[in-house]
């Protein structure tokens, strides 16, 4: 018979940490957090109420572990092992009863006592109740603090808080040494696997005392052996002239020649000033390798222009002008048959700056109407509690305008109840009558139209009518179903155009929409001759698709002076996406996505807003915005949009890239593909060969070019795999932005997961060049 292993107790786990005491102390100086009183609060940890429903509400012993970023748990349960999360995976911590749990699951009298941790990607919220409302503000304030201060470490700071975290795994007896079994976990844990030879060589190497393992100082001479750049030896050795070092002159000439920047030598003190790290150096203004190295790591020197962080672009300009970060069934955290509704996932869309959200209202109980995917066993949440929930967060990443998209199917004593709720929660807020005086011709601007939301609707008559003298009441107070079924799947809109009933409109509801009529698409002559500047239509991808590539250039006049909406086909009954990039070479302003699933379409979603503060609004080029244009993706004719470059980029290496399993035997084999998106003329893909065995510093020095000619157009996207010989190769990051957005020279380019947030310690380290092509 077998024996449980006892469970380790409060008494044994503080035990533990007092021995860890040295390796806290090390990551406190790395934090710069000496003496922190917030820190020590985690340190020490205390009991919070966790909340899963009204019935599970248990309390759990939470601390911060010695490696000051992970969270630990301990669990009540015999056999479960106890849980940590890691700060980097947090994205929020909200104070009160905001998240669905706590304002379903308690009292509205523990409200200054409750906190939710909101996790990155699909994990869910951690509902918290502390013991007082002072202590719910200490972790609060302590957690938020220990999460700007890991943010807020340059990569040099986070590679080293890394390594020493995996170093702290591989000490299995925590006694600050390691064997050669220990130094083979390490290297498995830094995704690299070694022979044993190789690991036995570089452990002899480093075990100068002859005792058998490593400590002190000889795990900083192993650190600094693996985490030698090569690469990075020969470019700062070619331009360090001066006594061995870069001097201020030495550095100019590599920003100007190699890095393709204007400078002075003003520029180059500041640099030196602010990133060597040697005292002796700075006083003599000179840059070392590891000044040299972290200035490469800033986010100025990466390969995103720091000047397309900020709104930089026009926003004066006419909505319709724009492109529109927008979302498609914005209610769902998953897919759109089973999966939960949630006011979540509205708050988690308008953090990522979508501008265009959508709303698909049924009749509710009580009076009170709710959002769901129709016809389906997705759950359902209030309408009340969804506008709510956009009023609070629509505007914290951008300050540019929200449309509401609704797609209605409520009865008319429903709609009034949703016009009620619009109006009282979103006040002076909501658009609800034309800017300025008298009836527009055009749409106002971004601009103009900054903290305010528009409602995109049908509506009972035309804008004009409420300019009329005598404005009489509309007799018919309907819309038609083939109408209303044109923003619905292309299958239901069969069944229901058979039927050709009424949908009864509210006129409370209808006087709301000002800007964004939803009408039905009867082809671009009949929208020229007939429709005003506000009437919009939705298209299906599939519809949408077969326009962009058959009637791109009056597709793209269409979309100078109208809106147009894009959405997935109703058979993505998995909320999965379409590739976006054709419609937006058709002009098409708001092509919506599924915010909630992680793919590559998403990943071009994020690149493409990338720029211009993550505003969510995006200037079409000039090209694109002329009634005159004869600009079509497909046939490029020659005009101000052809501008061909040639693009060189040299893949040199990557560092430190994650596992895709946790298995330690698990390490990746990775490779690196450089595509490029935008007309068809445009797109292609490279890719490397693959590395055996290293993810941790692996070496390609692989030579592309590509041909852009629309660069105004163009994302260039890179992507690592790991690469598998009998079966698909396995996504392991990948990086997105505008072609016009690249910084030419040696960059690094941070990476993200399939979540679409920032991996800390992961990058690629290349070389662009952009020329005129001849």
């Amino acid at each position: 018979m077998t024996c449980l292993q006892p469970k380790t107790s409060r008494s044994e786990e503080l035990l533990h940490y007092e021995k860890s005491q040295k390796e806290v102390n090390m990551n406190v100086k790395l934090l710069g957090m000496e003496g922190d009183p917030d820190l020590q609060f985690l340190l020490n940890g205390g009991d919070l109420l966790k909340v899963r429903s009204s019935s599970w509400k248990k309390t759990r012993y939470y601390r911060l572990q010695e490696d000051c970023k992970t969270m630990w748990q301990e669990s009540k349960k015999i056999f479960k092992t106890n849980q940590t999360f890691s700060l980097d995976n947090i994205s929020a911590i909200r104070m009160g009863r905001q998240s669905e749990g706590l304002k379903k699951y308690t009292e509205e009298q523990v409200e200054g006592r409750c906190f939710s941790i909101i996790f990155k990607g699909r994990h869910k919220n951690l509902d918290l109740i502390a013991s007082s409302e002072e202590e719910a503000k200490q972790w609060i304030t302590s957690l938020q603090k220990m999460i700007s201060k890991i943010n807020n470490l340059n990569t040099q700071q986070k590679k080293e808080h890394w390594i020493f975290s995996c170093l702290r795994k591989a000490d299995k007896n925590k006694d600050g040494k390691l064997n050669l079994s220990d130094v083979k976990d390490f290297l498995h844990l830094i995704n690299i696997e070694v022979d044993d030879d190789y690991a036995e060589m570089l452990f002899k190497e480093c075990d100068k005392s002859k005792s058998g393992y490593l400590s002190g100082e000889e795990i900083e001479h192993f650190y600094d052996l693996l985490t030698h750049r090569e690469e990075i030896d020969v470019i700062y050795g070619k331009y360090a002239q001066t006594m061995g070092f870069m001097s201020p002159e030495n550095l100019v000439e590599f920003l100007m020649k190699e890095q393709r920047e204007k400078t002075t030598l003003a520029d180059a003190h500041k640099i030196i000033d602010k990133y060597e790290p040697d005292e002796k150096a700075k006083e003599e203004k000179l840059l070392s390798k590891d000044g040299f190295l972290m200035y490469l790591h800033h986010p100025e020197a990466l390969v995103f222009n720091p000047e397309h962080k900020e709104v930089y672009q026009d926003m004066t300009q006419p909505l319709n002008h724009y492109f529109i970060s927008s979302s498609h069934n914005t209610y769902l955290m998953e897919d759109q048959l089973t999966g939960p509704s949630s006011t979540e996932a509205y708050v988690r869309a308008l953090l990522k700056g979508c501008r265009c959200v959508e709303l698909d209202c049924w009749d509710g109980s009580d009076d009170e109407p709710e959002i769901y995917h129709g016809y389906t066993l997705t759950s359902k949440i209030l309408f009340k509690d969804v506008i709510k929930a956009i009023k609070e967060y629509a505007f914290k990443t951008s300050d540019y305008p929200v449309i509401l998209s609704l797609e209605n199917h409520c009865s008319v004593e429903q709609q009034e109840v949703m016009a009620r709720h619009m109006s009282s929660i979103l006040g002076s807020a909501l658009v609800t009558s034309p800017l300025g005086d008298g009836m527009p011709t055009n749409f106002p601007s971004p601009e103009e139209l900054k903290g305010k939301f528009l409602i995109k609707g049908k509506r009972l008559n035309k804008l004009e009518a409420s300019f009329a003298t005598e404005t009489a009441l509309a007799d018919d107070t309907g819309v038609t179903e083939e109408e209303e079924s044109n923003d619905e799947d292309e299958q239901k809109e069969e069944k229901e155009k058979k039927k050709k009933k009424k949908l009864k409109l509210a006129k409370e509801l209808s006087d709301m929409v000002i800007y964004c009529k939803s009408v039905h698409f009867n082809g671009f002559e009949d929208a020229r001759k007939n429709l005003s500047f506000y009437e919009m239509s939705s298209f299906t991808e599939g519809k949408a698709m077969d326009l962009a590539e058959e009637s791109a250039n009056a597709y793209i006049h269409h979309n100078v002076d109208k809106l147009s909406r894009i959405y997935p086909a109703g058979i993505r009954t998995d909320s999965s996406n379409y590739n976006p990039v054709p419609l937006w070479n058709a002009g098409c302003q708001i092509v919506a996505l599924n915010f909630q699933t992680t793919c590559t379409d998403m990943h071009l979603n994020q690149g493409r807003f990338l720029i211009n503060g993550k505003s969510g609004y995006i200037l079409k080029p000039a090209y694109m915005r002329d009634r005159t244009t004869e600009f079509d993706p497909i046939t490029l004719t020659r005009g101000d949009w052809l501008q061909h470059k040639t693009l060189h980029i040299m893949v040199i290496s990557a560092q430190q890239l994650p596992k895709v399993n946790d298995k330690k035997s698990s390490i990746i084999d990775p490779l690196v593909k450089v595509e490029v998106y935008g007309v068809p003329a445009d797109v292609a893909v490279k890719e490397t060969n693959s590395v055996e065995n290293n993810g941790f510093n692996p070496m390609w020095n692989e030579n592309f070019q590509f041909d852009v000619y629309v660069p105004e157009l163009a994302l260039v996207r890179f992507i690592v795999e790991d690469y598998d010989s009998t079966s698909d190769n396995e996504f392991v990051a990948q990086y997105t932005l505008p072609f016009s957005s690249l910084q030419m020279g040696y960059r690094h380019v941070p990476l993200l997961n399939k979540n679409g947030d920032l991996l800390p310690s992961a990058g690629l380290f290349i070389h662009i060049m952009v020329l005129d092509a001849e």
